[in-house]
């Protein structure tokens, strides 16, 4: 199994928008729960709301041992001097918890490729001095957004591996094949915990709807082998239950290993159906009973 530059953070984690809504306090009081049930690894967006960087510190400081991972900081969002200045302190704050994952995210200048903005960024970090102080107590780890090819090598090339988001276990078992044996492989996979087919494909298609309105998401999909027929209407039966794993903690969870059978080394779990505001822990509960070791 490959590491985040030799930090394990378990075989499955947590993937979540909730702390986008939640008050601060409540933020760390959802954190501390996650770390008691066992969790090992908890990885959240950037979405225009809460600061990246800002947020990890939040959570690292109300835990111990979580690893905490910006799945992605958005490189719009701060230049590279900024984000290299912030995640060595982070580094230097919590040695061995957080990792830098990187991603192209909102919304770029126009005609600015997402690979060549990316590398260039990776550049000007690489190009900073260190700061003259003691040795960090660990490493700045980096992970990249990647889905493509020539993105998921770059993200082999240059940092510690990649991170996935709504692909299916094919798309997994390519991405292996190109970052090789050695670099980190995580995937994100969404979940809704109801057995219901009609309401929790209703459900689906409603956390799809941003996903299949934006032409680099739809261009994605097709890539993964989705036809013209299955991306309108809401998506078909087979898109959104590729996509989102829906049933019985223990159904949910047999598909979830798919992906480790196809060559991830760790999957990060979303829990969705969740209003803004309220918490998914009663979900990310029930699934640390069938995922979790322990």
């Amino acid at each position: 199994m490959a590491t985040i530059d030799g930090l394990n953070p378990g075989t499955f984690g947590i993937y979540t928008f909730d702390f986008e809504h939640q008050p601060a306090a409540r933020i760390g009081e959802s954190a501390r729960e996650l770390e008691q049930l066992g969790w090992r690894a908890l990885w959240f967006p950037e979405v225009g709301g809460r600061e990246a960087l800002s947020l990890a510190d939040r959570l690292l400081s109300a835990t111990e041992r979580l690893t905490v991972i910006n799945g992605i900081a958005q490189i719009w969002a701060r230049d590279a001097r900024t984000a290299q200045g912030g995640a060595l302190l982070l580094a230097d704050a919590f040695p061995d918890r957080h990792v830098l994952g990187l991603g192209f995210g909102g919304t770029p200048h126009a005609g600015v490729k997402p690979l060549a903005a990316m590398a260039a960024y990776l550049d000007d970090m690489d190009a900073l001095q260190p700061p003259a102080t003691a040795p960090l107590k660990s490493p700045v780890r980096r992970l990249l957004a990647a889905y493509g090819p020539k993105m998921l090598g770059l993200a082999r090339d240059r940092t510690a591996g990649a991170h996935t988001y709504h692909v299916n276990v094919a798309h997994t078992a390519e991405a292996r094949e190109i970052l090789g044996p050695d670099a980190f492989l995580g995937v994100e996979h969404a979940v809704l915990l109801e057995t219901d087919a009609d309401r929790a494909r209703a459900i689906a298609r409603e956390h799809l709807v941003p996903y299949l309105d934006t032409p680099y998401n739809l261009a994605k999909f097709r890539r993964l082998g989705y036809t013209e027929e299955e991306l309108a209407h809401g998506g078909s039966d087979r898109l959104v239950d590729d996509l989102v794993l829906w049933g019985e903690p223990e159904s949910v969870a047999a598909r979830l290993r798919g992906h480790l059978d196809a060559g991830a080394d760790h999957v990060a779990v979303q829990v969705i159906g969740t209003a803004p505001g309220e918490s998914s822990m009663p979900s990310w509960r029930r699934l640390g009973e069938v995922l979790l070791d322990g």
